[in-house]
């Protein structure tokens, strides 16, 4: 199972930052799905900065979704405790 995603911002070079209910922080890099069906509405800079949250994942409203568990097991995370241990 999966943790909801909670908050969602998007970054410079298609990076996104997610955050999970669970504490736990990560960045998405959606820059390998860009040339792929419905992701290549991403391209545009102004869509891409349109991500939110819907549910427990994310949504654009150019019509693109992302299933929670991609998201989850995509993102590159960290949560506090392990920040404070690489520190």
């Amino acid at each position: 199972m999966h943790p909801s995603v909670t908050s969602v911002t998007p970054l410079e070079n298609y990076l996104l930052s997610v955050e999970f209910a669970n504490g736990e922080q990560g960045i998405l890099d959606m820059k390998p799905y860009l040339d792929f069906g419905v992701f290549k509405r991403l391209k545009e800079r102004s869509s891409f900065n349109q991500v939110r949250v819907s549910f427990d994942t994310i949504e654009w409203s150019v019509g693109v979704d992302l299933d929670p568990a991609f998201v989850y097991s995509k993102c590159q995370r960290s949560t506090a405790q392990q920040d404070v241990a690489e520190a």
